[in-house]
């Protein structure tokens, strides 16, 4: 069965691991070109809700679908086959290979120099480096690498776990950047979960708010911009000083 990838929706999502509940009626929709923040403590929940959603952790209750056809039983490859593209918080490169064999690892069609070449393209310090190995690379270039090869298969949505940990604001500025640029040119829809409240406000449509498992807010980026003591009601975060 092949899926073709429109909207990614998921329908009061209960889930967990080894039958502990983690995620407890998480709902929200993003279509093709959609940004959407999640933002919440640490231990909440972003990350299971991103391993549900990939098929990584175990499921309780809840319909997850993607262009419109139930994803829930597929196994963790059909939904990257389908169009899910995951950026986990341990980035997951191959250290012993080139920046280029990295991201011709993830090439699935015979257009591999192009997809390599507008890879580079939206990471021009990835090109400067595309000779050294992985381990040669500082951490904020192995997250423009995991991000690269993460879309260097032409997903149609993109899952990126907290990929501005760690990164000066030199170099997270760069990465957001490029992000943006790949979403404005491939209409790609993007979740992005992220530390950095100031980010998710730059970068999202709409932004999710977990606490203890739970959604406490589902809405416009700008009704947070507007009004932050939802914000700080929420999880008690202020923007980050740039």
């Amino acid at each position: 069965m092949s899926l073709e990838v429109g909207e990614l929706r998921v329908e009061n999502l209960r889930g967990g691991y080894a039958g502990t509940l983690v995620l407890d009626g998480i709902s929200f929709r993003v279509g093709a070109g959609g940004k959407l923040g999640v933002l919440g403590r640490n231990g909440v929940g972003k990350t299971t809700m991103f391993a549900c959603i990939m098929g990584l952790a175990q499921i309780h209750s809840g319909r997850i679908t993607l262009g419109g056809t139930d994803i829930v039983t597929l196994p963790t490859w059909r939904r990257a086959r389908a169009g899910l593209g995951y950026v986990p918080q341990t980035r997951d490169i191959f250290k012993s290979l080139s920046v280029e064999e990295n991201l011709l690892s993830a090439v699935r069609t015979s257009d591999d120099d192009k997809r390599v070449e507008a890879a580079f393209a939206l990471f021009p310090r990835l090109r400067e480096r595309r000779n050294n190995n992985g381990m040669q690379l500082s951490g904020g270039e192995q997250q423009m690498l995991a991000v690269a090869r993460a879309t260097i298969s032409g997903p149609k949505l993109l899952l990126m776990d907290e990929p501005m940990e760690g990164l000066a604001p030199r170099l997270r500025d760069e990465l957001m950047d490029a992000i943006r640029n790949m979403v404005g040119l491939s209409g790609i829809g993007c979740i992005l979960v992220e530390q950095h409240v100031d980010v998710v406000l730059d970068f999202a449509d709409d932004v999710l708010i977990l606490e203890r498992g739970k959604p406490v807010f589902l809405g416009a980026a700008n009704e947070l911009r507007e009004d932050p003591t939802i914000l700080n009601q929420a999880i008690g975060f202020e923007k980050t000083p740039r």
